[in-house]
């Protein structure tokens, strides 16, 4: 956006749209959402106990060795308009939503779509924006990985594979999982952590492959965050701030660690510290259980 206003040179390649009789409001964007994705299948995780040790895949097809890397999923395949949720999120403030299916190291890619409309053909903006990644397996019945050192070596012997497979292993063998991962490196790299160090660690291997991701944080980055801004790396930051610990009872007092007093007190300041420090970020209400507040 340059300029709004009346009697303002229009650029020539400018797209003009008649909106008489239309009304035009400004609208927040949710960058990191699930909204409109298939209800999540209960999984075991690692391998189902009693069952034994689930070396490979159950996935039919030529994928992926292992089930938690799921790069051939494509959000705009699967997306359904919630009529519920749309106008929930409208309520709040909301036009428009980044979704993807949050399960699994590799999460596939994301799509943006608005939150008017009836039907999946009207609402979906961009069929493929993001490629989405974490730490966590999520719903994988396969034994591997069980550590986060495991889910750093996945990803890191993928990108090796996919750089494998992209100068010549498809001569060898057909990967749809590394067909696809290779063409998802080519838009906005997404990656969810689950605490400040998992910022360092995901940026750290970022840079190995000459990668700089849009960090989903955890809320409490401002406890490193001379090292964060460092990174270079931008954030989506969530405001789920942790509610106040009930310690009337000194018994139940004792059970709260100082670590988590201090984080109850700063948590709420985490955006400001991250602003002050010029460090790109954008609010989500994941991780809210009441999206209102």
């Amino acid at each position: 956006m340059e300029a709004i206003g009346i009697g303002i040179a229009v650029p020539k390649d400018a797209v003009l749209i008649d909106a008489a009789g239309k009304t035009i409001y400004p609208s927040f964007i949710e960058p990191y959402s699930d909204y409109g994705m298939p209800e999540k299948q209960a999984g075991g995780g690692g391998g189902g106990g009693g069952r034994g040790t689930q070396m490979l895949s159950n996935k039919d097809g030529a994928y992926a060795w292992n089930q938690s890397l799921k790069p051939e999923y494509q959000a705009f395949e699967n997306f359904k308009v919630n009529d519920k949720n749309a106008g929930e999120m409208r309520k709040l403030g909301f036009g428009a939503v980044l979704s993807h299916n949050m399960d699994g190291i590799d999460r596939g890619s994301s799509v943006l779509v608005t939150l008017g409309g009836e039907n999946e053909h009207e609402v979906i903006v961009k069929e493929r924006v993001g490629h989405h990644l974490s730490f966590r397996k999520g719903g994988s019945t396969q034994s591997y990985p069980s550590s986060l050192m495991g889910a750093i070596a996945l990803l890191r012997q993928t990108y090796l594979d996919g750089q494998w497979y992209k100068n010549g292993g498809r001569k060898e063998e057909v990967n749809l999982s590394l067909d696809a991962w290779n063409n998802a490196l080519g838009l906005q790299q997404f990656f969810e952590v689950g605490d400040r160090l998992e910022v360092l660690r995901a940026a750290r291997l970022g840079k190995e492959f000459g990668v700089n991701y849009v960090i989903k944080g955890n809320g409490d980055e401002y406890q490193r965050l001379d090292e964060i801004k460092g990174t270079g790396s931008s954030f989506i930051i969530p405001v789920n701030f942790p509610v106040a610990y009930d310690v009337e009872d000194p018994f139940d007092a004792m059970q709260v660690t100082l670590a988590q007093m201090k984080h109850w007190e700063l948590a709420p300041t985490n955006p400001a510290r991250l602003a002050a420090g010029e460090i790109s970020f954008a609010f989500t209400t994941n991780g809210l259980q009441k999206k209102k507040n």
